[in-house]
């Protein structure tokens, strides 16, 4: 038997790889199950109320009798759909969700694939997702979906390029578009980390680390940017059509999404996987855990954005893209530019 997990081997390889594969899937859907526990908690802690709380011992085992709930309801497909694109488009959001996790790094080693060009294909993979929006609003045959479909089109190209641009920063520092790569840069402590460096320019970086978290609540139309989905407005967007495991299929790909956006911020500005201070008790603490730490922290982040701001106008969202954070993306480039070339010597 020990040759079908010979690596050396293509059978061998291609088994251990899968493997690996569905292990990461499995532990990011129950990492998931329980960050949406926490989500709905943190929200009702926040309104002065239990939330979850019967399921299970302190409501534990909500999101799974929740997965249960959508599996097991009958799928109700409106008439004058087009089925074919109706059932792609959630399928889509998944594949895209998932298979952007393949290029980011937990802890050393610990990478499905270690690209060279990581950010970018974390870049592209993830802008992949818009199409299972539109397809899904269009394909609906509402009216009402299409436009949700729409605005989610909008929203989401328009805060793509500030959140590129914050990459060009981090790249600039790092000279490296690997992820693994970024996060080595930052060792040794906080102060070595992007957002926390004891240097002039956290000035710059702060701020992008705030801009990138304000671009990816709209880039996964979280609160108060969930105008996609408008209650008063468009009924539920572009997924109003949708039900049991159709819509549970959305559900986990904006989820991941968002967990996503908490990783990318833990990588790029909080030292990935790097503890706070280089020595012990901190050291002794797994490198993975510290990662699963600081996405904590920023998906929490996101929990009480949701649960304390209210929501913003169309035309609000779209003035702050492109009038505030597009302007802003660009000074800091340019500043982050000028600090490499002058004052680390072209490093």
């Amino acid at each position: 038997m020990e040759f079908l997990f010979d690596t050396a081997t293509p059978l061998g390889w291609f088994i251990v790889k899968t493997l690996v594969i569905l292990g990461f899937v499995v532990v990011l859907l129950i990492s998931l199950a329980f960050l949406l526990l926490a989500d709905r908690k943190i929200w009702a802690a926040v309104q002065m109320r239990r939330g979850p709380n019967v399921v299970g011992a302190f409501g534990l085992l909500q999101s799974f009798a929740d997965f249960l709930k959508f599996v097991l309801k009958e799928a109700v497909i409106p008439a004058g759909v087009d089925k074919p694109i109706y059932a792609l488009a959630p399928v889509l959001t998944l594949v895209t969700a998932f298979i952007v996790w393949a290029a980011i790094p937990v802890a050393p080693g610990w990478v499905i694939a270690d690209l060279n060009v990581g950010i970018l294909y974390v870049l592209a993979i993830s802008s992949l997702g818009v199409y299972g929006v539109i397809l899904g609003g269009w394909a609906s045959n509402s009216k009402y979906a299409f436009l949700g479909a729409l605005r989610s089109a909008a929203q989401m190209v328009s805060y793509e390029i500030p959140i590129g641009l914050v990459f060009v920063t981090v790249i600039l520092l790092s000279g490296s578009l690997n992820l693994t790569v970024i996060v080595e840069a930052q060792a040794g402590g906080f102060w070595h980390w992007n957002a926390l460096a004891l240097s002039p320019i956290t000035l710059v970086m702060f701020p992008m680390m705030v801009i990138f978290f304000i671009a990816a609540l709209a880039e996964t139309n979280r609160p108060p940017f969930d105008l996609p989905e408008a209650e008063a407005e468009l009924v539920a967007g572009y997924q109003v059509e949708y039900s049991s495991t159709f819509y549970l299929l959305f559900m986990i790909g904006e989820y991941l999404n968002i967990v996503l956006m908490c990783a990318m911020i833990a990588i790029l500005f909080l030292g990935g996987w790097h503890a706070p201070f280089d020595f012990a008790p901190f050291t002794w603490i797994p490198p993975v855990l510290w990662l699963a730490i600081k996405i904590g922290f920023a998906f929490f982040m996101f929990a009480m954005v949701k649960a304390l701001v209210p929501r913003y106008r169309y035309d609000q969202l779209m003035r702050l893209g492109w009038k505030v954070f597009l302007p802003l993306c660009l000074g800091a480039v340019v500043l982050v530019a000028a600090w490499v070339t002058f004052a680390q010597g072209g490093g």
